[in-house]
C-alpha cells in the first residue's frame, strides 16, 4: 500500500522541478511513511511513498526492468504475483526482488496493455517505457485503489493517489465543475470520472490509459467489466460449497504479508464470514478489532464478540462516544472533495484502532453489492413487479398524479409511504432506483440551488451517471441491473473511497476478499433466486456460512455503521449548523437558495422534519469549501436570491 505521483510531458521533454515532485509526494506521506523514492529523466518524473508490506528489504520504488528502460510506480497489491513469476521467468525475464511490483514491469514487457488482464488484486500504477516511448496507467477492476490525473494546458499529464497531490501543481484548474456539484448533492460523492475540480479526473475502475509520446492523448479505455449472465445452473448445495471454497481462496491470497495482519469485525455477516475463514486458514489466533457505540441503537459490538469468542481471536474493542463529531474538518481535508457518508467517522476510528496492532486488515466490503444484501434491492424488485404490470406510458401520468396529491409520510417505513411508492412507480427502472438512493432528490436539489447555478447546470441531472452505466449493464434483470449500478457508482465513489482515505490516514492497508474479481464474476453468473429468497438477502452466502457463524449473526436485521445525525443537529451541533449553513462561506459561492437553506435548518431543529442527511451533506460541502477551496474558487453565478 503506497502513494504514487508523477508528471509526464506528452509533447516535449521538459525537465520537471525536483521541488515540485517532492511537494506532490510529501503531501501523501500518510500513505507511505516507510520510504520515498524518485525517478527523473527528460519529460518524466515519478515519485512513490512506501508502506512496506511484502519484500520489505528490496521492494523499493520506482522499480525498473533489467535494462532500466521500463520504470513503474505502483499502489496496491497483486495477489497472484507468485503464480506469474514462473511464467514470466520462462519467457526470459530475470527477477531481482520478491515483490509484486516487479511482476508489473515484466508483464508489461511481455504482454503490453493486456498485462492488466493477468493481474488479480487492487492496484493503481503508472509506468514509462522509454524504448516504446509509451506512458501507461491502469486502475483495478473494482476501483479499490484510487487514481487521479489531469492534462494541463502545456500537455503535461500529472497523476497521484489523492486529489491533494494534483493540487500542489500551480497549473491545475481548480474551479468547481458545476456537474460535479450536482452529482455530489444527489449521491453524496462525485461520481467517476469527474472530480470536484474542472481540471482533474479519476481514472475509472477497470480502465487503462495509454499515451504515446508526441501523439494526442486518447480517452481511457476499459479492459474489464462484470457481466450478469445469471445462467449458472448449479444446485443450491453445489453453490454453497463453491461459495465457501472461493471465499477461502480469496482470503488466503490476502493473508500474504511480512507485517502484522488482522481483520475488521463489525458483527455483520460479511466481516464475520471473512474472520471465520481467516481462522480456518491460520495456525495463530486472528487479530480482530471493532468499534462499539455508547448509544445502544447503533451498537452491534455484542455480535462481533460472539464471532470473536467462537474463533478465539485477539479481539480489541474501543467505544466511540455518540457525540464523536470533532472529525468534520479532519474528514473534509482527508477526502479532498465533498464527501457525505457520515459512516466515515466510525470508519476512521476503527482504522485508527486497527493500526495500533496491525499494518494490514481484511474487511467485508463489497458483500452487499455483489450478493444482493441491501434492503433497497428487495424494495426495488417489488416495485419492478408492479411496474411490469403496466406500460410506462400509463404508469407515468396515473402514478405521477397520485404521487403529487398523496400526503407525505417521511416518518413511516418506506413500504408504507404511499407517496414515495407512487412517485417511484411513475418512473422507469433506472430513474426509480436513482430516486431511491439520492440523498437530495430532484425536487429538493431544485429548491436548494440558486437560479443562477441551475442555469449553469444547463439541465444536467446526476441521473445521467446511472443512465450511462445502465446502457452498458447488458441485463434487464431487476436485481442484476441495480447491483451493476451500485458496483459502478456507490461501491467505488462511496465505500471504496471511504475505506481508502480512512485507512491511509493511519498508514493501514485494507484488503477486500469479497471484491476478488473471479468471485465477483462467479456471483454474477448465479441466478437471482440464489441471492434474494423471499425477504432474505445474500441467501446463498448466508446458507454457505451457516456451519461457520451463529444464526444471530447471519439472520438478524442489518444495522449499518451509522451515527446519530438527527440528534446532533438538534442538540450539540445546533449552533454549528446555523453558522455553517447561514454563513459567508456558502453565501459567497452563489450556489444556494438561502431561503431554502433556512427552511431546512428550521424544520429540522424544530422537529417538524428529519433533514439530517440533507444537513450533513451541506455541512460537509461547507467544510470542503472552507478547507480546500476558499482561496482558489471563483464565485459561481453571484449571490443567491
Amino acid at each position: 500500500m503506497c502513494g504514487i505521483a508523477g508528471l509526464f510531458d506528452t509533447r516535449a521533454k521538459q525537465s520537471f522541478p525536483r521541488e515540485l515532485m517532492q511537494r506532490m509526494n510529501d503531501i501523501q506521506l500518510h500513505r507511505g511513511p516507510d520510504e520515498s523514492g524518485y525517478h527523473f529523466e527528460p519529460g518524466v518524473a515519478l515519485a512513490h511513498r512506501r508502506l512496506s508490506i511484502i519484500d520489505i528489504s528490496s521492494g523499493q520504488q520506482p522499480l525498473f526492468n533489467e535494462d532500466e528502460s521500463v520504470v513503474v510506480v505502483f499502489n496496491g497489491e497483486i495477489y497472484n504475483f507468485q503464480e506469474l513469476i514462473p511464467e514470466l521467468t520462462a519467457l526470459g525475464h530475470r527477477f531481482h526482488t520478491r515483490s509484486d511490483t516487479e511482476v508489473i514491469v515484466h508483464a508489461w514487457e511481455s504482454w503490453g496493455e493486456a498485462c492488466v488482464e493477468r493481474f488479480r488484486g487492487m492496484f493503481a500504477f503508472a509506468l514509462w517505457d522509454r524504448n516504446r516511448q509509451t506512458f501507461f496507467m491502469a486502475r483495478d477492476r473494482m476501483g479499490v485503489k484510487p487514481m487521479y490525473y489531469a492534462i494541463l494546458n502545456d500537455g503535461t499529464l500529472m497523476f497521484g493517489s489523492e486529489l491533494k497531490v494534483l493540487m500542489q501543481h500551480p497549473g491545475l484548474d481548480r474551479s468547481m465543475d458545476p456537474l460535479a456539484v450536482e452529482e455530489y448533492f444527489a449521491l453524496g460523492y462525485v461520481a467517476e470520472p469527474r472530480t470536484i475540480f474542472a481540471g482533474a479526473r479519476k481514472l475509472e475502475p477497470g480502465f487503462s490509459l495509454t499515451i504515446r509520446h508526441g501523439q494526442p492523448v486518447p480517452e481511457p479505455k476499459p479492459y474489464w467489466d462484470v457481466r450478469f449472465t445469471l445462467d449458472n445452473k448449479m444446485s443450491l448445495a453445489d453453490a454453497q460449497a463453491e461459495m465457501v471454497e472461493r471465499l477461502r481462496e480469496s482470503v488466503r491470497l490476502r493473508m500474504v504479508a511480512e507485517v502484522p495482519l488482522g481483520a475488521f469485525l463489525s458483527g455483520g455477516v460479511d466481516s464475520s464470514a471473512v474472520v471465520a475463514t481467516m481462522a480456518g486458514l491460520s495456525d495463530e489466533p486472528v487479530n480482530t478489532c471493532s468499534i462499539a457505540f455508547d448509544d445502544p441503537a447503533f451498537n452491534e459490538s455484542a455480535f462481533a464478540q460472539m464471532v470473536a469468542d467462537r474463533y478465539h481471536t485477539n479481539h480489541r474493542v474501543e467505544t466511540v462516544q455518540s457525540d464523536d463529531f470533532d472529525l468534520i474538518d479532519t474528514l473534509a481535508a482527508l477526502y479532498d472533495e465533498p464527501y457525505a457518508d457520515s459512516s466515515a467517522i466510525p470508519t476512521y476510528r476503527v482504522c485508527q484502532l486497527a493500526r495500533k496492532h496491525v499494518t494490514v486488515a481484511l474487511s467485508g466490503d463489497g458483500g452487499d453489492e455483489n450478493m444482493g444484501g441491501y434492503r433497497r434491492y428487495r424494495f426495488h424488485m417489488m416495485e419492478e413487479k408492479m411496474r411490469s404490470g403496466l406500460p410506462h406510458a400509463v404508469r407515468k401520468p396515473v402514478f405521477g398524479l397520485l404521487g403529487q396529491l398523496y400526503p407525505k409520510a417521511d416518518w413511516a417505513p418506506r413500504m408504507f409511504r404511499a407517496k414515495t411508492t407512487f412517485q417511484s412507480l411513475a418512473r422507469d427502472s433506472v430513474q426509480a432506483y436513482f430516486h431511491s438512493v439520492s440523498i437530495l432528490r430532484d425536487d429538493m436539489r431544485r429548491q436548494l440551488f440558486s437560479p443562477s447555478f441551475r442555469k449553469q447546470l444547463g439541465g444536467y441531472n446526476a441521473l445521467e451517471v446511472f443512465r450511462r452505466h445502465a446502457a452498458n449493464a447488458g441485463t434487464d434483470d431487476a436485481l442484476a441491473l441495480v447491483q451493476y449500478l451500485d458496483i459502478k457508482t456507490y461501491l467505488v465513489g462511496d465505500i471504496n473511497t471511504k475505506v481508502d482515505r480512512a485507512s491511509m490516514a493511519h498508514s493501514l492497508e485494507v484488503r477486500e476478499p469479497l471484491m476478488d474479481h473471479p468471485l465477483v464474476e462467479w456471483l454474477a453468473s448465479l441466478p437471482t433466486h440464489l441471492k434474494i429468497k423471499g425477504q432474505e438477502g445474500k441467501y446463498i452466502f448466508k446458507k454457505a456460512m451457516e456451519p461457520m457463524l451463529p444464526n444471530d449473526v447471519l439472520y438478524r436485521p442489518k444495522m449499518g455503521f451509522a451515527v446519530p445525525l438527527a440528534r446532533w443537529f438538534r442538540g450539540p451541533l445546533k449552533e454549528r449548523v446555523q453558522k455553517a449553513l447561514f454563513g459567508e462561506v456558502l453565501r459567497e459561492t452563489g450556489l444556494f437558495n438561502e431561503k431554502y437553506l433556512r427552511h431546512v435548518v428550521e424544520a429540522h431543529q424544530s422537529g417538524a422534519r428529519d433533514y439530517s442527511s440533507t444537513i450533513w451533506t451541506i455541512l460537509m460541502f461547507e467544510a470542503f469549501v472552507r478547507n480546500s477551496m476558499k482561496n482558489a474558487m471563483p464565485v459561481m453565478g453571484g449571490r443567491a436570491a
